[in-house]
Formats: structure tokens, C-alpha cells, sequence
């Protein structure tokens, strides 16, 4: 993003932040992490903090990256109404939003909220097949991201622009001098600065992390977590936090049906699965986003190289049959901390109840 222009729809752009200089702020399957700054068609924040970032008047070169083509595009929602709060997603990787959030920000969108995406890497050390690791992948992935923002109705997307930490025996590459750290070796307080920049610019009233386990454990979640709870602190208006989760015990039930049924050979080790996400009774808000299966089917699609390098989440996801598609996505889960636990027939549905 460029100070003072509005991108075009369509078009990406790539932002090469460097390391920040003296008396600088700085401002898969299952398994998979994720790009650069784009910008849907609504164009740039409500008003911009004068440092943002600090010490610097622009973000870098852009080039612009085509985009991948979704068969069926959701209708176009309403155009932003500043009379209505505004919501700040923070995501680790750009298939993250799609997996998790999706439906609550279109949701938003169509009822006329301000929705901002920011997404901490590239996701360039996620998996794929051999002929798109041989590509940059991050760059495919950033246009892939903007493809799924634009069926969401996300009106301003950023990437930060810091390393993917991959996932696995061996983390990703460490960037080299002079670019910005791994997600996970990041300073919290660097990152969390550049979030809060934004929470002001926007005014934001609503800002989504993950949950403390990472969801699933990703060393960058587990980033998110602590970044998104500290950005929260540092805003000049202190935003309603929720940490986007799932219900834990749902899930280990579920994944443990499905491994009953498979040879022996091919059942995972669910071990992991019993910290993973939330317990239910830790779950505040439940939203039901059924309406949108559209908009979250298409955000998914969008992300087409994260459905190939072999048997993976996303693949599985977008070959449900339409009318169990709307079922098996319909409810997405939030935990806010600080607040007691709720019975489960009185949690909060929608997220801007609390405000």
C-alpha cells in the first residue's frame, strides 16, 4: 500500500519491509502457514495514523500480481457505513482467514461493517506441489489472498511482510539481513505496534487473534495470540478482543469417529488434539454464518495451491457437496478473554455484543 493512492481492484501489492533502523519501531494441511499488502475494492483506512509506519513515508515498490479467477463470486456487498464499528482480523498465514474467520467477516461485510484483513507472513514456506514450490510461492499466495478478501468483502487488506516460521522437524529459512524476522522470532512489542497503528488509523471497535494453544499449535498462531493480545492493550481505543478457536472436545470426538473407521495403518495420533483450540466451556461467542457458505466457499477456492502437494485440509474442504458444505461450516467460534465461562445455550451471537 501507498500513502495517498487507492489500489484498483484486482491488484496486489508486494511489501519488501525492511529491518527497522535505530530509534525505529518495527512496526498444510492442517499444518500450513501463510502474504503482502492487498487492496479489494474499497481502497485505504478510514484515516491514517501520522506514524504509520514509523519513519518511513511509503511501503515499497508494488507489482502488480494477477489474480487467481473464481468461478462464482459472492454478490458485492454494501459499500462500508462509518456509522457502524469496525472489525480488524489478524491471521498468521492467507489461508488462515478462509479456514477460520470467513464467514464472520463477510457476515460483517454484507451488513455494511468496515472489514480490515492483516496477515503476519507470506505463508512462502507452506506446503504445495513441486511445481509451485519451484515458483515464489509467496507471491502466488498474496494473490491468492486478495482473491478471497475480495469474496469476502474485506474493504483493506495488509500483510506485514515477516517470514513464514513453517511448520515441522526443521522451522523455515532465517531471512537474511536487512528483512524482516521469522513471525515467531519476532519481538511481540515490534509487531504488536504495527497492529495497534492500524487499530487507531481504522478506529477499530473489534479485533480477532487465536486462541493460547495456537489452534493447532503452529508456532506462528501461537505468535498471533500473544501479538493480537498486546496490540489490544496498545490501542488508543482499546478494541473488544476475540481469539477465533473451535470447540476441542467437538473436534477430538469427531476426529476420533473418523479414525475408528480407518486401518490402523492410516489413523493419526490424536495426542496433540487434547490441548489443541478451546474446551467448549471456554467458547463466548458462537456465530452462525450459514448465510454466507457462498462467500466462505469461495475464499477457500481462492487458495488453490494450498489444495494440492497431496492430501490436504483445504482440498478436502472444498470437495463437501454444497448442501453439507452450509452444515459443516455453519457456526464459527470465538472465546473473549476475561469473561466467565457461559452455558452453552447463552453464549454470545454476535461480536459486538460485548462492546
Amino acid at each position: 500500500m501507498v500513502p495517498g493512492r487507492r489500489l484498483p481492484a484486482g491488484e496486489v501489492v508486494d511489501l519488501h519491509l525492511d529491518a527497522p533502523e535505530t530509534g525505529q519501531e518495527a512496526v498444510g494441511d492442517v499444518g500450513d502457514p501463510h502474504p503482502v499488502s492487498a487492496s479489494p475494492a474499497s481502497g485505504g483506512p478510514r484515516r491514517r495514523s501520522p506514524g504509520w509506519p514509523p519513519g518511513r513515508s511509503g511501503l515499497g515498490h508494488a507489482s502488480p500480481v494477477p489474480l487467481p479467477s473464481l468461478r462464482r463470486r459472492p454478490t458485492s456487498p454494501p459499500d462500508p457505513d462509518p456509522s457502524l464499528p469496525t472489525a480488524v482480523f489478524l491471521h498468521a498465514h492467507p489461508d488462515d482467514e478462509a479456514l477460520l474467520t470467513a464467514g464472520t467477516m463477510a457476515t460483517l461485510a454484507a451488513r455494511g461493517h468496515r472489514v480490515v484483513l492483516l496477515v503476519a507472513t507470506a505463508g512462502e514456506a507452506g506446503l504445495a506441489d513441486a511445481a509451485l514450490q519451484a515458483t515464489d510461492l509467496g507471491a502466488r499466495r498474496t494473490a491468492e489472498l486478495a482473491a478471497s478478501a475480495a469474496a469476502l468483502g474485506v474493504a483493506r487488506t495488509e500483510v506485514l511482510g515477516y517470514a513464514d516460521s513453517g511448520l515441522g522437524p526443521e522451522p523455515g529459512p532465517v531471512p537474511p539481513p536487512g528483512h524482516l524476522p521469522r513471525l515467531a522470532d519476532a519481538a511481540v512489542d515490534d509487531v504488536a505496534v504495527r497492529v495497534a497503528a492500524v487499530l487507531d488509523a481504522e478506529d477499530a471497535a473489534l479485533l480477532t487473534s487465536y486462541d493460547a494453544a495456537g489452534g493447532y499449535g503452529h508456532p506462528d498462531h501461537v505468535a498471533i495470540h500473544r501479538i493480537g493480545a498486546r496490540a489490544a492493550q496498545l490501542a488508543a481505543r482499546t478494541p473488544v478482543l476475540l481469539e477465533a478457536t473451535a470447540p476441542r472436545d467437538r473436534l477430538l470426538a469427531a476426529a476420533t469417529r473418523v479414525n475408528r473407521l480407518l486401518p490402523r495403518r492410516h489413523r493419526v495420533d490424536l495426542g496433540p488434539w487434547q490441548s489443541a483450540y478451546s474446551a467448549t466451556t471456554d467458547i463466548t461467542h458462537v456465530i452462525d454464518v450459514r448465510g454466507q457458505a457462498r462467500a466462505r466457499r469461495a475464499a477457500m477456492a481462492a487458495h488453490a495451491s494450498q489444495a494440492t502437494g497431496g492430501i490436504r485440509t483445504l482440498g478436502v474442504f472444498r470437495r463437501i457437496p454444497s448442501p453439507l458444505f452450509g452444515w459443516a461450516f455453519g457456526r464459527e467460534w470465538y472465546r473473549q478473554p476475561g469473561l466467565p465461562p457461559r452455558d452453552p445455550r447463552d453464549r454470545y451471537r454476535d461480536v459486538f455484543a460485548t462492546l
